[in-house]
């Protein structure tokens, strides 16, 4: 059976735990893909240039008929890929816009007994669906607080008690400082980052409340969408607040293990913004391995952009929440008593 389908249909069956195929090249599944989904390309790299390359030069049809010269001796392996795939013999499908990569994969996954669902507009109504998602009214609520202050332990805690959640960090892969890429992968493209917000968000849709934490329009080299950041600048802000002692340990335990040169450069990064005395003294602590003489000068600089970040902040400041020894899982409760009698 072949059958197109709508974006909300298809991300239903997808979030089901239906096997989800991508029949477009290595390089646009790299550049971005729907989350979950496994490439299978009709044409590899190489072949799809060839295809484009004479589409220009000769036209459709015979950019088409070469298509099918190229593929043509791999429908076996088509056959045999999809099924170990898809064991059940159900899948997804789509391509960039719905059209003739994923109508020739899916008929020949279907001539072969599969049931595939094919996504009526590809990839791209994919890409539209994210984009009306980022624009969508939701029910922020930001979770503030220094460097250090242990806010993405917070946040998962908050999720243990049934509250919607979208770790941008996770999804960025980066911590969002000049360190925060220390011991990570690289980050993934602007494109995967859009992809898996606007999936996260999705299963976020039925909450009274999504907390988030406060980020910068920036996490390293990704971009929050603005409609998404512009709605969290507007959205009520609880700040959670801890003392610099146990915030400087909290940040030696996670980045105090990594090599001194390591740490120096990504110091030296900052020199512009930090200033050039606050930098000496903080490398030269390092140096002498005082790594809480590092750190302080590095929190000291944090702060300060943090105290500015809230006074231009325009939404409404909810309240702060002083903290000193409580475990995340505390200050989650006291977090949801705090918006249960507000």
């Amino acid at each position: 059976m072949l059958k197109p389908i709508e974006i909300i249909e298809f991300i239903q069956l997808a979030k089901s735990g239906r096997i989800l195929i991508d029949a477009r090249s290595p390089k646009e599944f790299e550049q971005g893909h729907v989350p979950g989904a496994l490439n299978l390309p009709l044409l590899n790299n190489e072949e799809r240039h060839q295809v484009g390359i004479t589409y220009k030069e000769h036209g459709r049809d015979a950019a088409v008929r070469l298509g099918f010269e190229l593929v043509g001796h791999k429908f076996a392996h088509y056959i045999d890929t999809a099924k170990l795939m898809a064991p059940d013999g159900k899948i997804l499908l789509y391509c960039w816009r719905g059209g003739i990569r994923s109508n020739t994969l899916g008929w020949l996954l279907s001539s072969a007994g599969m049931e595939v669902l094919l996504l009526d507009g590809g990839y791209k109504e994919y890409r539209q669906w994210c984009l009306s998602t980022f624009e969508h009214t939701w029910p922020l609520m930001v979770l503030s607080g220094k460097t250090g202050a242990g806010k993405t332990e917070i946040l998962h805690e908050l999720a243990h008690y049934g509250e919607g959640i979208v770790d941008l960090e996770a999804l960025a892969n980066h911590r969002g400082s000049a360190f925060g890429a220390l011991g990570l992968s690289a980050q993934p493209t602007q494109e995967t980052f859009e992809n898996e917000l606007a999936w996260v968000l999705h299963n976020c849709l039925s909450a009274s409340r999504v907390w988030i934490e406060n980020e910068s329009r920036f996490i390293g080299k990704i971009r929050i969408p603005d409609s998404f950041f512009n709605q969290a600048g507007k959205a009520d802000l609880i700040s959670i607040n801890r003392d610099v002692n146990y915030r400087a340990h909290r940040i030696l335990q996670e980045y105090g293990q990594f090599d001194k040169e390591v740490l120096a450069e990504k110091t030296r990064s900052i020199t512009k913004r930090m200033g050039g005395d606050r930098v000496k003294v903080s490398i030269e602590a390092l140096e002498n391995g005082d790594l809480l003489g590092w750190v302080l000068p590095l929190l000291d600089y944090y702060d300060r952009n943090y105290e500015h970040s809230i006074q231009v902040r325009s939404g409404k400041y909810e309240r702060e929440l002083n903290v000193q020894s409580q475990s995340a899982k505390e200050i989650a409760r006291e977090l949801l008593r705090l918006k249960t009698h507000s």
